[in-house]
């Protein structure tokens, strides 16, 4: 099925006979959902885009590429940085908005600016009896009531289908640099980072990739010169400064992960206590990219360590399967949580068709 209204999606839903497997363009859906295809990338276009006012309003099914060139035509940006996943999954097809919010995906940038869920303004949405329902809206505002567009982001497509989604964007900025440090181990590079991130400098991103720590700023030329000097001097091992697109290059590289892309082994996506990170990612092995100044670890090992991985991370974080085999994908929930998920689950998808074992 591929509806190309609103209404029609919900028709679709409504009139189901069965589980229905929600998809946009397929590039990073994980989990072990099965039933019906639909797809939701019918629901495509621009509804409003307002430059002055910093706001974006575009239905689901339209494809990340475009969102991004509209926006870069007047200088502007999805602030959160989407991965793009397709190499590490071995995946083609086209990126849709929507599938970017159900899976709340989120690039370095988190450290500075939040989340994709932190940047929606809005959403509209069918629920699993086939109705719209519509929550926030178009501008910033605080109100009291269920904040269902932050609930929304990161269920991936368990609660409803999206049909709309409104964003906060970001102007680009004037200038971008990135400090490389080498020369150091993993926990002192990750210590190079989080000294970094607790500095007054304003930081962007906070990485380490290939055995170096990436530290960058954005801005304008004059502040992101004088920030740059004053990180320069607080850093230990061999710094040296890249600029414009080279240091674009080393951020795109941390963000989709190319590292392991096309190479073989599990890669799991560990959301960890920085502090811990370091002596986590040792103690179970492979190899690491590390994000958010060691708050996200993607790591690459060998198949079959699904239970000594999530025995390792227990305490100090999470761990998700995001390439492999395993019968588990998502981290396992405290009974509290589960039930929460549970009843929520219930409310917004009473026939327990949407994404049906997509986070079970």
């Amino acid at each position: 099925m591929r509806p190309v209204t609103e209404a029609e999606l919900a028709e679709a839903i409504a009139g189901a006979a069965g589980p229905l497997l929600v998809r946009g363009g397929g590039t990073r859906t994980i989990g072990r959902a099965v039933g019906e295809v639909l797809e939701t990338g019918g629901l495509s276009g621009v509804e409003l885009y307002e430059p002055g006012a910093l706001t974006l309003v575009v239905r689901a099914g339209t494809p990340l590429a475009e969102v991004e060139a509209t926006l870069a035509g007047d200088r502007q940006r999805l602030a959160f940085e989407p991965p793009d996943l397709r190499g590490l999954l071995g995946r083609e097809g086209v990126s849709t908005i929507g599938g970017v919010v159900a899976a709340n995906a989120s690039g370095p940038r988190r450290v500075q600016v939040g989340a994709c869920r932190d940047a929606l303004l809005g959403v509209r949405f069918v629920d699993g009896a086939g109705n719209v329902v519509k929550n926030g809206g178009r501008v910033m505002k605080n109100v009291t009531g269920y904040d269902l567009v932050k609930l929304l982001a990161g269920s991936h497509g368990t609660l409803g289908v999206l049909s709309e989604v409104s964003f906060k964007v970001q102007a680009l900025p004037e200038a971008e640099a990135t400090l490389v440090i080498e020369g150091l181990d993993d926990a002192t590079g990750l210590a190079m980072l989080r000294k970094a991130l607790g500095s007054p400098f304003d930081i962007s991103g906070a990485a380490r990739e290939g055995g170096r720590s990436l530290v960058r700023v954005e801005g304008m030329a004059g502040s992101v010169a004088y920030r740059t000097g004053q990180l320069k001097a607080l850093m230990a091992g061999d710094v040296t400064v890249v600029e414009g697109a080279e240091s674009a290059a080393l951020w795109r590289r941390v963000r989709d992960v190319t590292a392991f892309a096309g190479r073989p082994g599990a890669v799991w996506r560990l959301a960890l206590v920085p502090t811990a990170a370091a002596g986590v990612v040792a103690a179970i092995g492979g190899e690491a990219v590390w994000d958010w100044g060691g708050g996200l670890a993607w790591l690459l090992v060998p198949e079959g360590q699904a239970e000594a991985v999530r025995a390792t991370v227990a305490g100090s974080g999470h761990a998700t399967l995001i390439r492999g085999e395993g019968a588990v994908v998502f981290p396992p929930e405290a009974a509290e949580v589960a039930a929460l998920g549970a009843g929520l689950r219930a409310r917004f998808d009473p026939r327990n068709i949407l994404n049906r074992g997509m986070m079970g």
